[in-house]
Order: structure tokens, then C-alpha cells, then sequence
């Protein structure tokens, strides 16, 4: 019955993504009902500290788009791009990664695709060489960012662990490991595929007028000088002066948390994972009431919506993973608790694997992560290698990876005819890779 749970719950996987968030919500509950109504499964409990957290993020980043907040950060990315253009390869990654952290999602670097290709195609630059690499950077940002669903949902899962680190201590791991991933794949893109005036493809295309005209017109406006409202300014301020104060209260909570009674009865420090909660709520109210936010501009958001999406997704995935790993829980421990331990590597091989089955790094780390403490996988092995939960790009059906295939006119960035050979596996690869070793040491020598 083990091994006839797990094919269903991976079929649910491979069959509710092609649905996408929702669908592999619905699709998880057909598992669900499976492994309690036939299976004979008692239902595990759903994340619900998780959900939330990402429901207070989501709602804050919302807040923060419907009062072009967002605006204004991308304004500012575009200005350096265009300012230092021969670069383009290695800035753009970098400049996604960044937009990310301080978002929280990865869905901001749609805006920039336009901008990069514009930038590279008339650098004469193979725009596949930084399009490429920008969309594997805006995904790998979100475990470096505080406000992303996922890093919420690592300092939730690990709060009862006998390494409770908050968000300041994760992020002290996440930021340089993801950054090195980052700036080694750009570096590594810098003379990936042929130079534009050398490939026979390109050249053949723009021999035709029609095709010359579509790959070099000007299509991306130059937002770097837009003007924008005053309060977008305010809401930018107010929303970076809250991640500062979150960063701080996980710094020092004896200081500056109040005291509330565990489960002993000991008086503790408030645990981050309400805090964090509490203040993008409250970051949230202030930019509505300073700013004069239309909430009907939130709920019609992107962010929001896909938010909201994830968090259905989380709930769905989640549940059926924790009845069916809960249940046969003595029997993992036996066969996979003594390999993870012994080959620790083995555990970010099987959070690459979950994370490209569900596409999605918060609920990867939903699944994976409660089943790893459970077997006795050491904590700090866990965010060592907390770059893995970014294994989506493996197969390019990710919307980032689509819409960046669509975005490049010249046709340079691509799936190849074996559809693994596509231009995001490599850099995606090296920065994951590269992600996993830098996290690894640092943990080894901060912890």
C-alpha cells in the first residue's frame, strides 16, 4: 500500500500542475480521498501557519502594487540597465534576483524582459545570453527574499526545531548563496550560444525585411523617466521600512518581542511566525491609509491573484502529503531517514525533484521539509540547501521561462527540439548548484 500511495500522490503531481495552482489543489484532493476513503488513512492536518503567512505576505504585496510601489522599483532597475548596456549579461540577473528580494515574488521580472531584450538586441548582444539567466535569477531571489512565501514558510516549519531560526538568520544563508548562483550563471552566459553576427539562424532571418523590422523594433518604451505619484514613493518607503523592521525583531526578539506562555508555561518571546504575519498586516493598513490605496485595485492585482493561488495550492498538496507521509511515516524513517542522514546531498535532490512535480518553491518546501525533520534530518542541512527548492526550470512549462521565450523577437532563447535542451537548464543548473555549495559552507561556519 506504500508504494501504491506514492504512485498516486505523484500522479496527482504530474497531472494537477498541468492545471496549474488550482488544479493541483483540486487534483491533490482526489489523493486525499483516495488515502482516507479507500486507503483507510487518517487525514493529516493542513499547514495552516503556513497559509496564513503567505496570505499576510500576499495581501501586503498586493497593497504594494495597487500603489505602484512596485513601480517605482522597477523604474529604478531599468535606469541602471540602460546605463550601463554593454554589461547587460551580468546586471540583468542581478537586477531580477534584487527586484525579487525586495518583492517577494518573482512575478515583477515580466516587466523587465521587454527592457532586456530591447537593451541586448541593440548592443548587438545574443539576447538568449541575459534573457535566459534573468529568468532563472528572478525565481532563485525568492528564497533570499524576507517577504517571499517561501522563506516565511521555512522560519514556520522550523520554529519547533532544535535550530528555530528566524528570518534574519535564514536570510544570512539564503542571500549569499542564491547571490553566487546568480552572478556564476551570469558570468558562465557571457559566451553561451554563437554571437549574432556568427549565427546562421539569426542571419538568415533578418535577411528578410519583415523578419529584420519585428526582431529590431523598439517595441519597450523607456520607463526610466516616467513619472509617478508621490504616494508610490511613500508606499516603496513604508514597505522597506517594514522588511527592516521584521529583520530586526528577528534579530533581537528577547528585546523587542513581548513575552507570551508556550506550551510548558514558560514565558518566550512572541515566535516570528505570527510577527511576521502581524507586520505585513500592518505595513499593508499603513500604505492603504497613507497612500490611498483602492482595494479594488489589490484583488485585481497579479500579485494578489497569484498569491492567492499559491496558498490554495500550499493547502491542497500540502494536506495530501502530510496524510500520506504521516501515515507510513515509521517506514520512511527506516529506509530514507538513515540514507538522507548519511548522504545529506540526497536531500536536495529529492526537494529538486518535488519542486519541478509541484512548480512551486513555497509548496516543495511544504511537502519535503515537514518530512524531512520527521525522518531526523538535521536542520541546518535543510537550509544549507535551500537553493533546491528552485527546480522548476528543469522543464521549461514555467510562465517565467514561457513568457521569456516570448518576449525574445530574435528567436535566441528557445526550446530545443529535444525539449530538455532549452536555454534555462544550464544556467539554472550552475546557479542552484553553486546556490547548494555556498549555502553549505556558510551554514557549516555560522552554525
Amino acid at each position: 500500500m506504500e508504494i501504491l500511495g506514492f504512485i498516486v500522490l505523484i500522479a496527482c503531481l504530474v497531472v494537477g500542475v498541468r492545471f496549474g495552482g488550482l488544479g493541483l489543489a483540486a487534483v491533490s484532493g482526489i489523493g486525499l480521498t483516495f488515502f482516507v476513503f479507500v486507503v483507510g488513512l487518517v487525514p493529516g492536518k493542513p499547514p495552516i501557519d503556513v497559509m496564513l503567512t503567505i496570505m499576510a505576505v500576499v495581501t501586503c504585496s498586493g497593497f504594494l502594487q495597487a500603489s505602484k510601489g512596485l513601480d517605482v522599483m522597477l523604474k529604478y532597475a531599468e535606469k541602471l540597465l540602460r546605463k550601463n548596456p554593454k554589461q547587460i549579461t551580468v546586471l540583468a540577473p542581478i537586477t531580477t534576483w534584487f527586484l525579487t528580494v525586495l518583492c517577494g515574488t518573482g512575478h515583477v521580472v515580466y516587466t523587465m524582459f521587454p527592457i532586456i531584450y530591447d537593451i541586448a538586441i541593440k548592443q548587438n548582444i545574443r539576447p538568449e545570453r541575459p534573457m535566459a539567466v534573468a529568468s532563472v535569477a528572478s525565481q532563485m531571489g525568492i528564497c533570499a527574499s524576507p517577504a517571499s512565501v517561501a522563506v516565511v514558510s521555512m522560519v514556520a516549519m522550523l520554529s519547533g526545531t532544535s535550530h528555530p531560526l528566524g528570518v534574519v538568520q535564514i536570510l544570512m544563508i539564503s542571500i549569499p548563496a542564491t547571490f553566487c548562483g546568480v552572478l556564476v550563471a551570469g558570468l558562465w552566459s557571457l559566451k553561451r550560444g554563437k554571437d549574432l553576427a556568427k549565427d546562421e539562424v539569426f542571419q538568415a532571418k533578418i535577411k528578410d525585411p519583415e523578419q529584420r523590422a519585428y526582431i529590431y523594433e523598439e517595441r519597450s518604451e523607456n520607463n526610466s523617466n516616467m513619472k509617478l505619484p508621490t504616494s508610490a514613493y511613500k508606499a516603496t518607503f513604508i514597505f522597506l521600512l517594514g522588511i527592516v523592521v521584521i529583520a530586526l525583531f528577528g534579530s533581537f526578539p528577547k528585546e523587542l518581542l513581548p513575552l507570551v506562555p508556550n506550551a510548558k508555561g514558560a514565558w518566550v518571546p512572541l515566535s516570528m511566525t505570527p510577527t511576521i504575519q502581524l507586520c505585513m498586516l500592518v505595513i499593508a493598513a499603513i500604505i492603504l491609509l497613507v497612500c490611498k490605496v483602492k482595494v479594488n485595485d489589490v484583488t485585481n492585482g497579479s500579485v494578489f491573484k497569484s498569491g492567492m493561488v499559491a496558498v490554495v495550492s500550499v493547502y491542497g498538496v500540502a494536506w495530501m502529503a502530510e496524510t500520506y507521509f504521516g501515515a507510513y511515516l515509521p517506514q520512511f524513517k527506516e529506509t530514507l531517514g538513515q540514507i538522507v542522514i548519511d548522504y545529506p546531498w540526497t536531500y536536495a535532490i529529492v526537494l529538486f525533484i518535488i519542486s519541478k512535480l509541484v512548480n512551486s518553491q513555497a509548496a516543495a518546501l511544504a511537502i519535503v521539509v515537514p518530512m524531512a525533520l520527521s525522518v531526523g534530518v538535521d536542520p541546518l542541512i535543510i537550509i544549507s540547501f535551500i537553493s533546491a527548492c528552485y527546480g522548476y526550470f528543469f522543464l521549461p512549462t514555467y510562465p517565467s521561462d514561457l513568457a521569456c521565450i516570448g518576449f525574445d523577437r530574435s528567436g535566441t532563447t528557445r526550446i530545443g527540439k529535444f525539449v530538455i535542451n532549452h536555454s534555462f537548464i544550464i544556467p539554472g543548473f550552475i546557479g542552484i548548484t553553486v546556490g547548494c555549495c555556498v549555502g553549505y559552507v556558510i551554514t557549516h561556519i555560522l552554525y
